[in-house]
């Protein structure tokens, strides 16, 4: 039987190289993200019927542009009323903590 003696340094040596692969898998270029979506598409990243988008846009609370029959709506947009929203339901919950 062959024993191997693993030091600090080959431990550091291998978090080293661990951390490059790391970087490189992280550093994948990410695809191009749209910059408008289509009602359908909100619609599903959303999770809501196309009734409440309609509600949405009539509000006023989701601005959008409308070609021929299509609703476009910018991502940035969309993004920011999650964030919205979320930032809203976690200041009604209570605190976990004393």
């Amino acid at each position: 039987m062959n024993l191997e003696i693993i030091t600090k340094v080959d431990l550091d040596n291998f978090g080293r190289e661990l951390l490059i692969e790391i970087r490189k898998i992280i550093s994948i270029e990410k695809p191009v993200e749209k910059k408008y979506l289509k009602g359908n598409e909100v619609r599903k990243l959303l999770g809501i019927s196309q009734g409440t988008l309609q509600n949405l846009r009539i509000n006023g609370i989701l601005p959008f542009s409308k070609i021929g029959s299509i609703y476009y709506y910018l991502t940035v947009t969309v993004e920011n009323l999650l964030d919205r929203k979320y930032k809203d339901l976690n200041k009604k919950k209570p605190s976990l903590q004393p």
